[in-house]
């Protein structure tokens, strides 16, 4: 390995210093090969271990041999093109698509939206299936996309759309309008009327395709909803109820998990599943498959454990009192850090039971060393902020369990919440398997195929790009140290940003991203900041729409990987759409509560300001005089058709949506707007475009990455943000070997490179290097994907059992009356053969049988079967042997059931059915509540049966196996118990006043019983 004087030539030399290391590199003496070794003397003269003459022939000869190499390249001739395979293959469907198009384009707008209903009856006649509707379906969204947003879906678009269709994955690149290309099977499968499910990761994105592609279903005739967090279940209900639905991947599954839990039919927000078309499918199924969701209840008041473990914790120190997995996220105590930490706590076990002090140290030890401020939380006032390591968002409502969260805000000094117990839990995994049909699309899933295959069924499809790429990956540049990195990465910027080329530097934490915002603050360099913290998220939006401008700075964690598209020169569109919003939004929104406060008052001064205006020098230029009058007509128009201050914001910003683009319509207001918008739209375009030809021949945007992320897919996901549709740019990441990646996964081999380069900010280049490199990160990919698979295995023994639960719960809740009377007899008769068989041993005579006891089980079992005697079972047994004594209590029990029902309807009609479906509810959750904390256990005691030569999966099958079937035979017991000690009691008499009140709603039943108060009320039945 040689050293050169020479500087890299990416960046500038920063002092006679700074020098490349190279290892195999052409036109320098050293070489990896060649085995030589160079070494610079102290009067920087070149020297070698090897004579001259010697060194000069092996120079030669490895240049040649070099350059010979470089001649050609050698191709695999065996190897095609998975693009060009799937363009041929779906040819014959783009050409059936494109013939239509001259027919459709010369329809009215009344006759293309008419072909819905059409298309709608031929499918229901039931001979045509939705494979022989796509053609038409799909040059139908073509020419409403046309005539809507003014944009023509390309050929590799439809494409895209019957991969989609036919529940595959469909990998396009960034900029190819992956969100246009859902579109096309989003329609077709609405057709049926069973719904659609469009999944995207984050509530900004949702929006955003809601108000705009959403214009194309309802220029068809579709319904759409929108779903976002805090929405009340009515607006959930109705969201869901329409033909497609924009939601979030965790607001769908967590509304997934409450519709389990309902206790009226009237609580349920979801339809059937149909089909679901996830965007970035490999986030959602992949990145987040490990964390599965789960639904807490508050278990007990928070421990001032919590706060003593946090100060043991922090007067601990690492590798004296614990140690640190940080590969498997795990601490251990020592010996030193158990035998303090008893002392301190003046106890003789951290593991007594009665007290379980180990859990509180360890999780308090976690929360210093492995849960980091900044990085994998954020503090906002009183409440501790889980940030999202795949996407850079935040994740509000969301809590580490099993205590790690009350230990993280013990040690910030925010306020402990209460402790949790789980009642219901899914994983992504095993939730997006419940759709009958499922499509993706992302820009990067052909190096996860063999996942997506095998534990999802999904086959990846990769599309061909519309035009060439020709963005530039330039290789990465790898320093010794941290310090090395950050500064070669501020004269990166520093250089690009002279040169006027457009910057986005990608971060993987929030922390990160701050640290380098303060670089080039003592650079003087402008620079927009896109990370968790909620001041930089409410301006994503606009942040995003100028990251092209010639000469910006944008420094962003993982939330500009996904979803945005970075135009170069400014979205001259989008920010048009904004001068728009912010002069129209604040007059025709209804004012928030605390805004109607201070107005009320009278200090319109401390009212909250114009929450839609934007940082000022966003707009590339002020609007012109007629701009400005065309604007102040379409406030008024606006004011004077749909009232001042009169809509919610969700509807002020879907109007404003449809106004801005091209959809017909005879309303004045929306006339005006899209006048207004026009206007504006065409005078930043002037200066955008001259921009963006500025910024073109100045190579485009350029994307510097800091760290590698565990997963290759993320890397790409940054690197994508350049060269859109044919567009230059490039792309560098600059590596630290004591970046994380590499420090917890790259081996020895890296571990030696740090201890061999001594230099702090020399970059090094070498093959070796980036081998060792590209090998740790798939080391990281390949054990993550180990944990996923393992997890996949463990959680399909318990989804079973969780769709089995749920399906018997659901058939529970929208039973008929007959039905759930079908379903008490048949408990009846399974728990009489349960008491029979605990209690006769047919090995024996039946003269030794029991019977006496079996007589006072059945009475303690049911009170009008307390007339059984010894004698009468006697007879019964004699007669018939075990199956005539069988037949014999299983008719008493049916009888009393049926007298037990006569009579509660005797009392109140209907109350009988609203009791049993009250009590199958409330047992299936609350044993299922316990049987998900018993099979946990199960899951973490049997890995140690492997010592045993046991399989850990195999013990776990059994034992979960044990236990389901207990549960389900408890919650049938203890069902039709209840039902046998029933006894409904009058409610204490109401006032007239009170009882005028309750007329309608409430009864004194059951299924009356308020959402709102469903928490506080007691059942308002007895047993």
């Amino acid at each position: 390995m040689s050293v050169s004087a020479s500087t890299a030539s990416s960046f500038p030399r920063a002092s006679s210093s700074s020098s490349v290391l190279r290892g195999g590199g052409r036109n320098h003496g050293g070489s990896l090969l060649s085995g030589r070794k160079m070494t610079n003397d102290l009067s920087g003269r070149k020297t070698s271990f090897f004579p001259e003459g010697r060194r000069g022939r092996r120079r030669v000869s490895f240049l040649k041999t070099e350059a010979m190499f470089e001649k050609f390249t050698l191709k695999n001739p065996f190897q095609t093109d998975p693009a060009m395979k799937t363009k041929e293959r779906y040819q014959p469907i783009v050409q059936k698509v494109n013939q239509l198009e001259q027919s459709i384009s010369s329809m009215t707008d009344e006759e293309l939206r008419g072909r819905t209903e059409k298309f709608r009856q031929r499918l229901a006649n039931g001979k045509e299936s939705l494979d022989q509707l796509l053609p038409e379906a799909f040059a139908t969204v073509r020419e409403a996309s046309k005539r809507v947003l003014g944009l023509r879906p390309f050929d590799v678009q439809v494409i895209g759309g019957v991969i989609l269709h036919e529940g595959q994955i469909a990998e396009m690149r960034t900029g190819e309008g992956k969100t246009l290309v859902s579109a096309l099977p989003a329609y077709l499968n609405a057709l049926s009327g069973k719904g659609v499910h469009v999944v995207t990761v984050n509530d900004y994105l949702a929006k955003r395709d809601m108000e705009w592609i959403g214009q194309i279903h309802k220029f068809l005739g579709l319904s759409v909803g929108l779903i976002q967090a805090n929405m009340s279940e009515q607006e959930r209900r109705s969201g869901y109820s329409k033909d497609v639905t924009y939601v979030t991947n965790s607001e769908l599954g967590f509304d997934y998990l409450r519709d389990n839990l309902a206790q009226v039919p009237e609580d349920l927000v979801l339809r059937e599943f149909n089909f679901c078309i996830i965007d970035e499918v490999d986030s959602i199924l992949i990145d987040e498959a490990r964390t599965p969701l789960i639904i807490s209840g508050v278990a007990d008041k928070p421990s001032e454990r919590y706060v003593q473990a946090a100060k043991i914790a922090d007067a601990f120190q690492k590798s004296v009192h614990y140690t640190v997995d940080e590969k498997q996220k795990s601490v251990q105590l020592t010996e030193e850090g158990y035998e303090a930490a008893e002392d301190l706590l003046d106890v003789d076990d951290l593991y007594d039971p009665r007290t379980q002090w180990a859990l509180y140290i360890i999780n308090a030890i976690k929360a210093k060393e492995l849960q980091l401020k900044d990085v994998n939380y954020i503090v906002r006032g009183q409440e501790i902020i889980i940030v999202d390591e795949f996407t850079g968002r935040t994740m509000q409502g969301r809590r580490w369990s099993d205590g790690l969260h009350q230990a993280v805000e013990a040690k910030e000094g925010v306020t402990i919440q209460n402790e949790t117990v789980t009642i219901a839990s899914v994983t992504y995994q095993a939730f997006f398997r419940t759709f009958p049909k499922l499509g993706g699309m992302t820009g990067t899933a052909e190096t996860e195929l063999t996942e997506f295959d095998k534990i999802y069924d999904l086959s990846v499809q990769v599309v061909p790009t519309n035009r060439s790429v020709s963005r530039e990956d330039a290789t990465d540049v790898v320093f010794r140290s941290e310090s090395g990195k950050w500064n070669a990465v501020r004269r990166e910027i520093a250089r690009m940003h002279k040169k006027g080329r457009p910057v986005l530097v990608g971060t993987t934490s929030v922390e990160r991203s701050e640290a380098i915002a303060r670089l080039l603050d003592e650079d003087g360099i402008a620079y927009e900041l896109l990370n968790a913290k909620p001041e930089n998220v409410e301006r994503e939006s606009e942040i995003v729409a100028q990251s092209g401008r010639k000469g910006a700075v944008t420094i962003a964690t993982n939330m500009a990987g996904r979803g945005t598209d970075i135009l170069l020169g400014g979205n001259a569109e989008f920010m048009a759409r904004l001068r728009v919003r912010e002069a129209l939004l604040p007059k025709i929104v209804k004012p928030e509560d605390g805004d109607l406060a201070f107005e009320k008052k009278g200090n319109l001064g401390k009212a909250k300001e114009n929450k839609w205006k934007v940082k000022d020098g966003l707009y590339p230029c002020d609007i012109s005089s007629e701009a400005s009058a065309a604007l102040a007509n379409a406030v008024e128009k606006a004011i004077a058709n749909w009232g001042e201050r009169s809509l919610e914001i969700l509807e002020a910003e879907d109007r404003l949506s449809f106004a801005c683009e091209k959809g017909p319509t005879d309303d004045e207001a929306f006339l005006a707007i899209r006048d207004a918008f026009t206007k504006i739209e065409g005078e930043f375009e002037t200066f955008t475009k001259k921009e963006k030809e500025e910024v073109l021949q100045l190579g485009g945007l350029h994307v510097v990455g800091t760290e590698r992320h565990e997963s290759r897919r993320v890397d790409n996901q940054l690197r994508g943000r350049s060269g859109r549709q044919g567009d230059p740019g490039s792309t560098r990441y600059f590596l630290s070997l004591e970046d994380n990646l590499f420090r917890i996964f790259g081996g020895d081999k890296i571990q030696n490179m740090m201890s061999m380069f001594r230099v702090e900010d020399m970059p090094i280049e070498s093959g070796m290097l980036t081998a060792s490199l590209d090998s740790a990160q798939t080391k990281v990919e390949t054990y993550f994907y180990d944990i996923r698979k393992q997890l996949f295995d463990y959680d399909q023994v318990l989804n079973s059992q969780r769709e089995k639960v749920y399906f018997e719960r659901r058939k529970a809740l929208k039973s008929s009356d007959d039905k759930l009377k079908e379903v008490m007899l048949e408990y009846s008769e399974k728990t009489i053969d349960d008491i029979v068989k605990a209690n006769i041993d047919t090995s024996v005579p039946v003269a030794e049988w029991p019977l006496d006891g079996l007589a006072s089980k059945c009475a303690q079992y049911c009170k009008l079967m307390n007339d059984l005697t010894e004698d009468v079972l006697r007879a019964e047994a004699s007669k018939g042997g075990v199956e005539g004594l069988r037949n014999y209590l299983v008719k008493r029990g049916k009888d009393a059931y049926l007298q037990k029902r006569g009579e509660i309807e005797a009392l109140q009609p209907g109350l009988m059915t609203e009791a049993e479906r009250y009590f199958v509810l409330s047992q299936t959750d609350n044993l299922w509540k316990e049987h998900l904390q018993a099979i946990k256990f199960v899951q973490q005691a049997v890995g140690l049966r492997g010592y045993a030569q046991k399989d850990p999966l195999i013990e776990y099958k059994l034992e979960g196996y044990n236990l389901f079937v207990e549960m389900m035979a408890q919650i049938r017991r203890n069902v039709i118990y209840s039902v046998y000690q029933f006894e409904p009691k009058r409610k204490v008499e109401e006032g007239p006043e009170q009882q005028q009140q309750g007329q309608g709603g409430d009864d004194g039943s059951i299924g009356s019983r308020k959402k709102k108060d469903k928490e506080e009320q007691v059942p308002l039945i007895t047993g």
